[in-house]
């Protein structure tokens, strides 16, 4: 596994998310589409939360997962849900412009884990967009 390919799945699933955070309506951001699940914040200040995971261990520094989510208090507008998350996905991009060409089989399978883990979120967000009578940017006409 080369950086490059870790490097353009890592982008381009960042733009997709921060696209859909940046265009879903501010108003539907607490909107959830049942009970007992995340509402479309949760959903951005958890992908964000882990994301500055996958930035502090490629850094080396001592990581702890138990929040699981970015605080809502510190995080309550959308303006500011966008921007973490945004900040997110370019602090790690930076990282990753920075590695060997071939990193170390951890580091590969850290960043395919998260890049898994945000593609989950990404296909949960779609919902929400369809349940709000919304067309996701990535399944618009050209």
């Amino acid at each position: 596994m080369t950086r490059d390919i870790l490097m353009t799945r890592w982008t381009e699933l960042g733009q997709k998310l921060v696209t859909l955070a940046e265009e879903y309506p501010a108003g539907q951001y607490n909107s959830r589409p049942t009970d007992g699940v995340r509402n479309f914040a949760e959903q951005l200040r958890h992908i964000a939360f882990w994301n500055q995971y996958v930035k502090q261990t490629l850094q080396g520094k001592p990581t702890d997962g138990d929040a699981n989510e970015l605080p809502a208090r510190e995080y309550a507008t959308k303006a500011r849900v966008v921007t973490a998350l945004r900040e997110s996905f370019d602090e790690v991009s930076t990282l990753l412009a920075r590695m060997p060409v071939t990193p170390e089989i951890a580091t590969a399978d850290l960043l395919l884990s998260f890049i898994e883990h945000n593609g989950e979120h990404y296909g949960q967000l779609v919902l929400y967009y369809r349940l709000n009578n919304l067309v996701p940017p990535a399944s618009r006409a050209a």
